[in-house]
C-alpha cells in the first residue's frame, strides 16, 4: 500500500502533561463521596493529556470519536448573546472559539498523525475510530489511518449530508463531511440492531404489492434496516434547543449513532477534540463513561455546563495548565454578568467539590437561579464563569 510522506514526518514520543484533578461536579447534588468519578473531562493539548492516559488507559478505550480542526485555514467564534437574531450575523455578539490555522499543510498532517498514533494506543482490542473531517483533508487522513490501523481495518466511509445556505456560485454547493471509521481489530463492537431504522414507505408498499420484489428475498420490514454509509441529519444551527454558540457544534442525533452502534452501556468513550461537549453528553445519557479534552476553557465550560444541565452523571475535570485567573466578581442582585455558578460547601482549598450548580439558559428568558447562601465561618466556596466565558470567585 502506498504511504503518505511529508517534510518533517516523525512518530513523536509522548510528552505527558501533568495532569491535576481540580473539581468534580456532581450534578444536581448526589453522591460527594471521594472516589474520583469515572467520567472525566481534561483542559489542555491532547497530544500531552492523550500522552498522560497511556498509563492508566491504553487499550482500554472502547470507543473514540475525534473531530479535529479541518485544515480551513480559518478562525471560530463562538456566539455568547441571548435572544439574537440569527439571520443577522452582524449583530451577534461574539468571543474567541477555536483557531484552525496552519503555516502549512505539512504542519497540520504531523499535528494529525501524531494524535492518531495515540488513539490507536488507547483503543482496546474490540475498539473502533470515527475520525471527522471535510474535503479539506480527508484524503490526506485515509492514508493516515491505513498505516496507523492498516488498509484491512477501514469499516467505513460515511457521509454526513446536511442542508444550508453556501456563498459558492461557481461549483456543486459542499454540504457533506467525511467520517473514517477504523477499527483496531477484527473483532470489534457493532450493534445492528441498536441502530436500525425504518424501511422508506415505498419499500414497504413495493413488497406489499409483489411477491417477486427483492428477487425474492423479503426483509424484515417491521424490524427495519441498518443504516447505509450515507447519512442525514440537520445541522446544529437549524436545531435552536440543542444550540450552545460554540462553534461547528455537532448533532446529538449524529454522535447517538455511533455511540448506540460501537460501544455497549458502561464502556468508555473518549473525544479529545470535545468542543461543545456533545460526545461525553450522548455518552452520558446513554449510560458510557467518557473521556473528553480540549485545549480552551471555552470548550471545557460548555461541555461542563451541558452535562450539569443532563444531570446525569458526576465528572472530574482535570487540568494540564493552570486555569484563567479568577477574577473576584461584587455579587449582583441579577447576576447579569454571571453565566454558572457552582458551590462547595465544604472546600478543602484542594479540590472543588460542586454539589450545587445554576446556569443560565442557553436561549430564550429564564434566568439564572440564585446560588445559596454561605453561612458566615462555614467553608463553603462559591465559583463562577461570567458571560463571556472567564472564570470568576463570587465575592462581596
Amino acid at each position: 500500500m502506498p504511504s503518505l510522506n511529508w517534510p518533517g514526518k516523525q512518530q513523536t514520543p509522548p510528552q505527558p502533561a501533568s495532569l491535576t484533578l481540580d473539581s468534580v461536579v456532581h450534578p444536581g447534588g448526589g453522591a460527594t463521596g471521594q472516589a474520583e468519578p469515572l467520567s472525566r473531562l481534561y483542559l489542555g493539548d491532547n497530544f500531552q493529556v492523550m500522552s498522560a492516559l497511556l498509563g492508566e488507559y491504553e487499550g482500554k478505550i472502547n470507543l473514540i470519536y475525534t473531530d479535529p480542526p479541518f485544515f480551513t485555514n480559518r478562525k471560530f467564534p463562538a456566539r455568547i448573546g441571548r435572544g439574537e437574531d440569527s439571520r443577522k450575523p452582524g449583530e451577534w455578539q461574539l468571543a474567541e472559539g477555536y483557531g484552525d490555522s496552519w503555516n502549512s499543510l505539512d504542519d497540520y498532517i504531523q499535528f494529525l498523525y501524531e494524535r492518531l498514533l495515540l488513539m490507536h494506543r488507547l483503543l482496546a482490542p474490540n475498539g473502533t475510530l470515527y475520525l471527522h473531517l471535510d474535503w479539506h483533508a480527508d484524503a490526506y487522513a485515509r492514508l493516515l489511518l491505513d498505516e496507523i490501523f492498516g488498509e484491512e481495518r477501514f469499516l467505513n466511509e460515511i457521509i454526513w449530508a446536511y442542508h444550508g445556505p453556501s456563498p459558492i456560485r461557481s461549483a456543486f454547493n459542499r454540504k457533506h463531511d467525511t467520517i473514517l471509521c477504523y477499527t483496531k481489530n477484527p473483532d470489534y463492537t457493532f450493534n445492528a440492531d441498536a441502530v436500525r431504522v425504518p424501511y422508506d414507505p415505498s419499500t414497504v408498499k413495493t413488497f406489499a404489492a409483489s411477491p417477486k420484489a427483492g428477487f425474492g428475498k423479503v426483509p424484515n420490514l417491521e424490524r427495519g434496516k441498518v443504516p447505509e454509509d450515507w447519512w442525514y441529519f440537520p445541522v446544529v444551527a437549524r436545531l435552536h434547543n440543542e444550540r450552545t454558540g460554540y462553534p461547528t457544534q455537532k448533532p446529538v442525533a449524529l454522535l447517538e449513532r455511533i455511540i448506540l452502534a460501537s460501544s455497549n452501556p458502561g464502556d468508555l468513550v473518549a473525544d479529545f477534540f470535545c468542543g461543545s461537549g456533545t460526545t461525553p453528553l450522548v455518552s452520558a445519557r446513554l449510560g458510557r463513561n467518557f473521556l473528553a479534552a480540549d485545549a480552551t476553557f471555552r470548550a471545557i465550560h460548555t461541555t461542563r455546563k451541558r452535562l450539569v444541565e443532563q444531570k446525569t452523571v458526576s465528572f472530574g475535570i482535570y487540568t494540564s495548565t493552570p486555569e484563567p485567573g479568577e477574577t473576584i466578581l461584587q455579587e449582583l442582585p441579577d447576576h447579569k454578568i454571571i453565566d454558572y455558578w457552582e458551590y462547595d460547601p465544604d472546600y478543602d482549598g484542594k479540590v472543588f467539590r460542586s454539589t450545587q450548580q445554576g446556569a443560565l439558559p442557553r436561549r430564550g428568558s429564564g434566568s439564572l437561579p440564585p446560588p445559596p447562601e454561605s453561612k458566615p465561618g462555614s467553608k463553603g466556596r462559591f465559583r463562577a464563569v461570567t458571560i463571556k466565558g472567564e472564570p470568576a470567585v463570587l465575592g462581596g
